[in-house]
Formats: structure tokens, C-alpha cells, sequence
């Protein structure tokens, strides 16, 4: 590979005019070898030396139409800059979210599953127990409405038909064993 002393001053002075894709075509073919070269030995993959790659090409469609060559300046220095401060602005975004990820990962507690099972274990049984209690304050229809709409999931079209009720009278029996309960169970359950 031909190393790359100097750059021309013509085609960087045809970058900066009117999109010309014959010349960023070739200032690519130029620059991407020794880019890349750069990134490898800058210890980065193929894969992360290729994108550092095109990330200073972004820049650098953004950046040279406003590039202003002055013969005493080095291109090649300003590009390599440029590579290396995208390189540490890389690695600084691996390390934030690194941490980000360690914080994350750090507070999120997995339940233990045997206390997850436990937990729910005593709310069913609590509630069952609860319910077995209540059901004597209540009518046998109102305690059927609730039973059949909860337990079993029946709409309230069905269980009003069944139990000879409006579909109205069913859903306010439903309510009421339900406010029952949780005044029952207000503690006892989170």
C-alpha cells in the first residue's frame, strides 16, 4: 500500500463546492485504507475499526465543505485527530454505558422465587379463608352473582339469566361482596 504524504489541494477544494461524487468517490478510495489502518492499530476489531471508519467519513461530509486548506497545515494530522477523538469519543460512550448497564443490572433485585411463591401462596389462601367467612353476610344470590362473575368468569348477561336477576342487579351484588373483601383483607394483602 502507497502511503499518503500530501493531499491534494484540487480535490479537497472540489469537496468543498457543489456535491461532487466523482470526487468524494475518489478522496473514499484514497482515504479508507489508511483509516482504517489507523483504527486497527489503534487496537479496535475489523468490525469497530470499519465503523470508526465511516463514522469520520460522516464527519467529514459534514465537515469539509467549510474545510479550509492552508499549505503550512498537515491534512493527514487534522484527519488523524479526528479518528482519534472519534475513537475516545467511542470508548467513553462504551464506558458510560457500561456503568449505566452495572447500575441497572446492580438494582434490579431478581425476587427469589420460593419467596415470589410463598407470597402468593398466603394471598390466595388469606382470601379463600376470608371469603368462606363472608359468604354468610350475604344473600345466597348476591353471593352467587359474585362467585359466578369472579371465580368462574361468567358475564354478567349470564349469570343474571341463570339467577333470574337484572344484569344490573348482578354487577351490584358483584360490587358489594368485592368492597366487603378488600375491607376485610385492607392490610393483609399488598
Amino acid at each position: 500500500m502507497c502511503a499518503i504524504h500530501t493531499t491534494p489541494p484540487t480535490l479537497l477544494e472540489r469537496l468543498r463546492n457543489d456535491v461532487d461524487e466523482k470526487a468524494w468517490g475518489r478522496f473514499v478510495d484514497l482515504y479508507t485504507p489508511l483509516l482504517f489502518a489507523w483504527a486497527r492499530r489503534s487496537g479496535e476489531s475489523e468490525q469497530d475499526a470499519a465503523d470508526l471508519v465511516q463514522d469520520v467519513f460522516v464527519t467529514l461530509v459534514q465537515t469539509l465543505p467549510t474545510f479550509e486548506y492552508r499549505r503550512t497545515g498537515k491534512f493527514r494530522g487534522w484527519l488523524r485527530t479526528l479518528l482519534l477523538n472519534k475513537l475516545r469519543d467511542r470508548k467513553r460512550r462504551e464506558v458510560r454505558l457500561e456503568k449505566a448497564f452495572e447500575h441497572v443490572h446492580r438494582d434490579i433485585e431478581l425476587p427469589d422465587v420460593s419467596e415470589v411463591f410463598w407470597e402468593a401462596e398466603y394471598q390466595q389462601e388469606l382470601a379463600r379463608q376470608a371469603m368462606r367467612l363472608m359468604q354468610a353476610e350475604f344473600a345466597p344470590t348476591t353471593w352467587q352473582s359474585f362467585w359466578e362473575m369472579v371465580v368462574a368468569q361468567r358475564s354478567g348477561a349470564e349469570v343474571a339469566r341463570q339467577l333470574g336477576l337484572s344484569e344490573n342487579a348482578v354487577y351490584i351484588a358483584k360490587c358489594r361482596v368485592l368492597r366487603k373483601l378488600r375491607q376485610e383483607l385492607d392490610g393483609l394483602i399488598e
